[in-house]
Parts: C-alpha cells; structure tokens; sequence
C-alpha cells in the first residue's frame, strides 16, 4: 500500500537551534525551508535521501509541554551507522549526554539525548550476525 515513510514530526522550540543540532551534531541535511504565509516548512534528513525526515516543527502553547517528551521517554528515532566508534566520538566533542552502550549477535548499539531530551538510539549492525529489525 506505501513505498515510504515520509517526515516525522518533531515539536521543537527553536527550529534554528534544533537545525544546528541535527546538521552539525548529527549530519543532517536541509530537505526543504521554506516560509508560506509565515509559516516555516524545514524539512531535515540523512545525506543523500530524500525519501524520510525530520520535519521540525515549531511548538506552542499546549504543544510546548511536548517538546522533548512527545514519546514518552520511549526513543524517538533508531539511526543506523556503519561505524558506531566515529558516531560516539562526534557525539563526545558535542558533549551529548550518551549510555547504555551495548553489543550483542546482531551489532551494537548506544543511546543519547537530542537537545531537548529526545531519546535517540545509534546502532551498527553486525553484517555476519541477526539483523535485529527483523
């Protein structure tokens, strides 16, 4: 019925400062920014696809109560990488909170905190071992 998901929604305070996070922390590109109407549509993703994202959405009101929670402390992305050690050594110069770094049959895997406490997950999958997204 799909051939892809498309963004993700995620309620940020500040689109400009949550841009700088996910480009220079964590190598985002721009997709698409473009204000219609006063509205501002940024659109972020991984270099070279443009089949998914980030839509970083500015929250307000009710919606700020959100920001940084709106999973419930579950993580909000898995990213996957081909080299986890280069992944938390960036993360280290950034001074991103990082734990429960882990290997099993299948990769490894660590979890950090995005600037508003979103739980994000880096993992590297094992090519001889399970693949653990099934």
């Amino acid at each position: 019925m799909f051939t892809a998901v498309g963004r993700t929604v995620l309620l940020v305070k500040d689109q400009d400062e949550a841009l700088a996070f996910y480009r220079d922390v964590l190598g985002f590109t721009v997709l698409h920014d473009q204000v219609a109407d006063g509205y501002r549509f940024l659109h972020i993703g991984l270099p070279g696809r443009t089949d998914g994202g980030l839509w970083l959405m500015p929250a307000s009101g009710e919606d700020l109560a959100r920001v940084g929670a709106q999973t419930g402390g579950q993580p909000l992305l898995v990213l996957y990488t081909g080299d986890l050690a280069a992944v938390r050594e960036r993360l280290a110069e950034a001074g991103v909170e990082m734990w429960a770094e882990q290997r099993d049959a299948g990769g490894a895997s660590l979890h950090f905190r995005d600037l508003y406490g979103n739980v994000i997950i880096a993992a590297q999958l094992d090519p001889a071992g399970s693949d653990p997204r099934g």
